[in-house]
């Protein structure tokens, strides 16, 4: 069997899908959310037939309100919608659970089995990612408690750009202080871009050894990648996810020096800038709207705002596809993926528009086109391939998970 019951754990909120990695299909997923506050929901949704069953396809969506005081209650809730709902876990057990982990440093870059000191090393490092890490390990300890007898993996999102050259990873600021600290890039949506580039890769039906690549990872947050060979060698996120494209509320690159005037002219202390940047900028706080469909839907009314908003997103992007043109010395593909990149013709064309001299020439047609499979939107004379490739990141966290405990 090669079912892997995939978990991200948030602050508040568990996310679950149970996948048989070897297949390729989530036999069934789930959602808790507000977990430690009032007002708790659950819903557990059975896609697929499970494993191994003849029998006709079942289709079941649950929405369900229950308090839910901590994590360890959010896995007795994911089991009791796996007891009522299926697929039953006695009869498809996992042979291993996989864990999102946001930060992983330089210490980690592969999966890697989940052990006392791998959970030590975890929270060490919360001091990189305080919002995301111990919630992580949160998640690890009541899986751990929920599924005793299986194997624990950790894959990290920070792990598939451990591949960066010095170059690329280091700051120029104070060595001594950026080692003390551990400043550097690390970049983000590693389990994405590393899923996207290869199924690229066999779409085209060429080895991932052999092609250059950007990724494009467009959601409420939002990276890009340059792949050389199967390996990241630059990517847009840095230090924190703060750094890079204009997301949907976080400013992306700006000068530092803003931070020092904000906090000098402005009043805002180190909280205050934080939740500035964070939560309060991108293209909600440039053109009033955090989602990209309403964002679009404004510009395309006339809203100037939007307009501005959208023409700045657009210009980010193209920078970033130069920039990396310009570091892997050319590109075989370019793949648009994640809410944004998959969904958003109207940004797909902008972000292109005017390389057509760098090879890059967009069908309009193509690119207006809604299937949800992977596709081509560039001409037929393109030199470099255009694609849109869903992403699968709980496929991806769940083949990983297989391959770290079959070794």
């Amino acid at each position: 069997m090669s079912l892997v019951l995939v978990v991200n754990s948030g602050s508040s909120s568990l996310k679950y899908q149970l996948v048989d990695a070897e297949r390729g299909e989530a036999l069934a997923s789930g959602l808790v959310e507000r977990i430690g506050r009032e007002g708790g929901h659950a819903r557990h949704v059975r896609p697929l037939t499970a494993a191994g069953e003849t029998s006709e396809k079942i289709d079941v969506d649950v929405d369900v309100d229950i308090d839910v005081p901590d994590h360890f209650a959010a896995f007795e809730v994911m089991l009791a919608g796996f007891g009522a709902h299926g697929p039953s876990l006695d009869e498809h057990p996992p042979v291993a659970v996989g864990h999102r982990v946001v930060q992983g440093g330089a210490r980690f870059f592969e999966p890697t089995v989940v052990t006392p000191l791998v959970k030590i090393n975890i929270d060490e490092l919360s001091r990189l990612a305080p919002l995301h890490n111990p919630a992580n390990l949160e998640g690890i300890d009541a899986a751990q408690r929920a599924f005793p007898d299986v194997p624990h993996v950790a894959v990290f999102d920070t792990a598939f750009h451990q591949t960066m050259p010095p170059a690329a990873y280091t700051y120029a600021i104070d060595r001594e202080v950026a080692t003390k600290h551990r400043i550097r890039r690390y970049g983000f949506h590693g389990t994405s871009h590393r899923y996207v580039s290869r199924a690229a890769a066999e779409f085209v039906g060429r080895p991932v050894e052999e092609l250059d690549q950007i990724v494009l990872h467009l959601g409420n947050g939002a990276s890009a990648c340059a792949v050389a060979g199967g390996r990241s060698v630059d990517t847009s996120m840095g230090m924190t996810p703060l750094e890079g494209l204009v997301m949907g509320t976080r400013s992306g690159d700006l000068d530092p020096a803003i931070l020092l005037h904000l906090q000098r002219r402005a009043g805002l202390d180190v909280d205050g800038v934080d939740e500035l940047l964070n939560r309060r900028s991108g293209i909600l706080g440039l053109g009033g709207h955090a989602d990209m469909r309403d964002l679009v839907d404004a510009a395309e009314a006339g809203e100037e705002r939007a307009v501005l908003a959208l023409e700045v997103y657009a210009h980010r992007l193209r920078g970033y596809i130069g920039a990396y043109l310009a570091q892997l010395g050319g590109v075989d593909v370019i793949s648009f993926t994640a809410g944004v990149g998959e969904n958003s013709a109207p940004v797909r064309a902008l972000a292109l528009a005017g390389l057509e001299r760098l090879g890059i020439e967009l069908d309009a047609k193509r690119n207006a086109a809604r299937p949800g499979e992977t596709r081509v939107i560039s001409t037929d004379s393109s030199p470099v391939t255009l694609l849109v490739v869903p992403t699968d990141e709980e496929l991806e966290i769940a083949r990983q998970t297989l391959e770290a405990v079959s070794v």
